[in-house]
């Protein structure tokens, strides 16, 4: 792809990918793992594969960077024949996320960031520029993490470097396979939440495989839901899988929890923002208890990123904002989802969640009492939906995993 495939345009810094009748069959295999599947994946979007085990969708992900080479079919990126590319030079210009982070373990984390950029002869200075810039935009302080190995990191942390890896080179096109399936639950939720905000920046095109329905509709501007050999059952935004499933197998991935997964669909940046008073550790407290009032503020750091919450009782007495305060519990962003919200309201004792903005800054909160006017709304809106109906069997050559073959 030439630099120019590169360029944003209206802010879009991804291109399109078109698959044509696109076919994988193994050596020694009668029937094929991907076949005939067709597909057009604006740019600058997220589409998420989604689908069983066996199904293909991993397969059909790695053809398009050719760590898997389609026996049959056309792969245009950005307008030019990815087939007839060198398949070196198509992946320098391909970012590739997957579950493990897969970083390489003698070199740092700035190593590890640097390696595209290095193989595209980037000077040094450009080079450490770019991988200050990229943990900036992932989360970590590049003082702190540039010179740490992978097995100093958590298992969210090496998954921030990961996908800052696959960015190094700025790549219009990032796959990310499974990127988030080893981690906690809270921690995908919020390396979700990153991905998106990082995308609103963006607007690469990026490519999603998962089993998790609920991660597809949170994240995808699109929906592919495959079935057997990469067939695609459906291909749609999520808003409408959600309300007509084209068949009983993609029914049985909605499930029957269909209005509550409307949850999903909704981003905090949705909702009401409220505000709460807001200080730096340097700040004085004298001020800052005054504008708390009889309610409670947020203490920022140096970076604009929320680190405690605090009251007038916390700040009598004190003479400094550096150690003062309860730390903050499970914040949300704005690209967090309302079940996301929800989950981290429950655990709050001040019945609300501090929202962040890009590179985690404070942004505002959301209350209990917004999301429950929110729900309720919702609940009025889909009280006469049909129920789903129950998924017909599904035959084992569906699900079961093909052998040798990605999922």
């Amino acid at each position: 792809m030439s630099e120019s495939t590169n360029t944003a345009e209206n802010g879009v810094s991804g291109v399109e990918i078109v698959l044509e009748h696109v076919s994988k069959t193994y050596p020694g295999q009668k029937e094929p793992a991907v076949e005939d599947v067709s597909l057009t994946i604006p740019a600058g979007e997220i589409v998420v594969f989604v689908g069983p085990s066996g199904s293909g969708k991993t397969t059909t992900m790695r053809i398009i960077n050719r760590l898997i080479e389609p026996t049959s079919g056309r792969i245009t990126i950005g307008g030019q024949d990815a087939l007839s590319l060198d398949p070196n030079k198509l992946r320098q210009n391909i970012g590739y996320a997957i579950q493990q982070a897969g970083l390489f373990p003698h070199m740092t984390v700035a190593q590890n960031i640097a390696v595209v950029p290095k193989l595209l002869k980037w000077d040094r200075k450009r080079i450490a520029d770019r991988v200050e810039e990229l943990l900036d935009t992932v989360g970590l302080d590049p003082t702190q993490f540039a010179d740490r190995y992978p097995r100093q990191l958590s298992g969210g942390q090496q998954q921030r470097v990961g996908v800052a890896r696959a960015l190094a080179a700025d790549p219009p096109v990032l796959l990310m396979d499974e990127p988030f399936g080893a981690v906690d639950p809270i921690t995908r939720g919020l390396l979700q939440d990153e991905l998106m905000q990082i995308q609103a920046e963006l607007r690469k095109t990026i490519v999603f495989v998962t089993h998790d329905f609920s991660e597809a509709v949170k994240l995808g501007d699109k929906i592919a839901v495959l079935g057997a050999r990469s067939e695609v059952l459906q291909y749609d935004s999520p808003e409408a899988i959600l309300a007509n499933p084209a068949n009983d197998t993609v029914a049985g991935f909605v499930g029957q929890g269909a209005s509550l997964q409307q949850l999903n669909l909704l981003k905090v940046r949705d909702i009401e923002i409220e505000q709460r008073p807001t200080a730096h550790e340097g700040d004085s407290v004298a001020d800052f208890a005054e504008r708390i009032g009889g309610d409670w503020g947020v203490i920022l750091d140096s970076r604009d990123r929320p680190i405690r919450w605090t009251d007038r009782k916390h700040l009598q007495g004190v003479s400094s904002l550096r150690s003062v305060g309860l730390p903050l519990g499970e914040l949300v962003s704005t690209s967090s989802t309302l079940q996301d919200a929800l989950e981290a309201i429950l655990a709050e004792r001040n019945a609300s969640a501090v929202v962040t903005a890009a590179r985690g800054r404070y942004h505002g909160v959301v209350t209990i009492e917004t999301l429950i006017e929110t729900i309720r709304s919702l609940r009025e809106q889909h009280e006469d939906d049909p129920p789903i109906a129950e998924p017909a069997a599904v035959s084992t050559a569906d699900t079961a995993e093909a052998s040798g073959n990605g999922t």
